[in-house]
């Protein structure tokens, strides 16, 4: 049985949501290219932080599904951009061809620029509180540009004419790793009765440790993985002599340190009601082979 076995059927209504919320009036290749991208797999972390964030808050699971699948097409479309050859030139994303190989990169580009703002659109039309859909583009858009995502891209891009230090490293993965997932988090309170600065922030130091912990565990299985389950080689990192966390850290210093941060991220959801699965996310991830 696999650790994510428990959330099967949250990820199947993720997905049947992601479906409905794609419907388009009309069909092209780069519609078809950004449902390839958006269906290829993954765990759904994102949206499944948001489902569990707002039961935290006693929200509306309808709107937290619209509002974690907006998330997760923020991430999609990064991912798609990620793969390009002016970028990390992956030809493969989760064992089948990246969206440029399937589709072109013309319209591997276009199918990333309308992930993007297609997110915006449905972020839009939730039906909820309209004061709670403008904080949740606020801090979507926040955690996904410059100040956030695109900026951890910038920084990661800049040590490719220097060798970063662990600091820096660590910046890098706060900005590129864990600033999603905080919009994640974050716009799952969002769809609470009971919205309040302390759910928020806490749901943003939550998703900074564990966020921490994902990108150094990826860092860990990259070079102790199983090629078969990650859908990719090992040892990609040091063949391209790209630094990490966990190059310059250690693995066995790393590997402590992945335990610290996840039993940070148990400790600021510990006071809260319905935090069960929360707390089996965080099991499953902890355990993760992929």
């Amino acid at each position: 049985m696999s650790n994510f076995d428990i959330f099967a059927k949250d990820i199947e209504i993720i997905n049947r949501k992601a479906e409905e919320l794609m419907s388009y009036r009309h069909d092209n290749i780069v519609v078809d290219a950004m449902k390839y991208s958006l269906s290829n797999g993954g765990k759904r972390i994102r949206p499944l932080l948001t489902l569990y964030w707002s039961s935290i808050t006693k929200g509306d699971k309808d709107t937290a599904l619209a509002f974690g699948i907006t998330v997760e097409m923020i991430h999609t479309y990064s991912l798609i951009h990620d793969d390009l050859p002016c970028m990390d030139n992956d030809d493969f994303r989760r064992g089948k061809p990246s969206c440029h190989k399937a589709y072109g990169e013309e319209n591997a580009l276009l199918a990333g620029d309308a992930l993007l703002t297609d997110a915006f659109k449905i972020l839009s039309l939730t039906k909820t509180n309209p004061d709670n859909i403008s904080k949740a583009v606020f801090y979507l858009s926040d955690f996904a540009g410059v100040d956030g995502m695109v900026g951890g891209q910038v920084l990661d891009l800049s040590f490719e004419e220097k060798t970063p230090s662990l600091p820096e490293i660590t910046k890098m993965y706060s900005l590129k790793t864990c600033a999603l997932l905080k919009a994640a988090c974050v716009l799952g309170c969002l769809t609470g009765e009971d919205i309040n600065n302390e759910y928020i922030e806490k749901a943003e130091n939550f998703a900074q440790c564990l966020g921490l912990a994902f990108q150094i565990q990826d860092d860990i299985l990259d070079i102790i993985g199983d090629e078969k389950l990650l859908g990719k080689p090992v040892g990609s990192d040091e063949k391209n002599n790209k630094p990490t966390f966990v190059r310059l850290n250690g693995i066995e210093k790393s590997k402590d340190y992945v335990e610290d941060l996840y039993n940070q991220a148990v400790g600021y959801i510990n006071d809260f009601d319905n935090k069960e699965m929360l707390l089996e996310l965080i099991g499953a991830l902890k355990d993760r082979k992929y």
